[in-house]
């Protein structure tokens, strides 16, 4: 098999499953979270998660290798990314508030928190730290936000159900999610061995 085949998939499954944003780094918790009430708001979470993940990471990877290498700027990193991603997000929120109102209700405060979700930001400055290429940028930021996804409607899913469940009044809210989340990551473990 071609080995950039070969390296594509690798960083498919080692970024959407072996090393899962939420689930194996605890990056991006508030709005995993906050958004994990019901399986449709965690879906619209997902996508526009990946929207601004994926385009951010383009942005910040063009501008890491031909402006700020090249004329030694690497120190205005953080500022730049976040100026990135924060525009980013707010053509997200025009675009969801425009086509998709109800979505844009339902995710609330959350939408406007993705610019500081640092999710996005750990994938825009792995990105290049890692030392990838535009294209391996791109399936990477890809795999991560399908990683955040689908960790984000298991969630959703679980928490369904456990309105239905019998829980304890003291485990009931965010106990019984922590502790969802908890056992979810376990489950995650399962996929430690698959990349080497």
């Amino acid at each position: 098999m071609n080995t950039e085949i070969l390296t594509l998939l690798k960083i498919i499954v080692s970024a959407a499953f072996v090393d899962n944003i939420i689930l194996a780094r605890y990056i991006g918790l508030c709005p995993y979270i906050g958004m994990s009430s019901s399986v449709a708001n965690s879906i619209g979470m997902g996508m526009a998660v990946t929207f601004v993940m994926v385009l951010a990471s383009i942005v910040t990877w063009v501008l890491w290798n031909y402006i700020f290498v090249p004329l030694g700027l690497e120190y205005l990193r953080i500022m730049v990314f976040i100026l990135v991603i924060a525009t980013l997000v707010q053509l997200v929120e025009i675009l969801l508030k425009k086509n998709v109102p109800n979505l844009y209700r339902a995710m609330g405060i959350y939408l406007p928190l993705i610019t500081t979700n640092c999710a996005i930001l750990a994938v825009t400055f792995l990105g290049v730290d890692y030392g990838y290429t535009l294209l391996q940028v791109v399936v990477y930021s890809i795999s991560v936000a399908l990683g955040f996804t689908v960790a984000l409607v298991l969630l959703a899913g679980i928490r369904e159900r456990l309105r239905m469940a019998r829980v304890p009044r003291f485990w009931q809210g965010y106990p019984i999610v922590f502790v969802a989340t908890c056992l979810l990551a376990i489950a995650f473990l399962g996929f430690k061995g698959l990349v080497k």
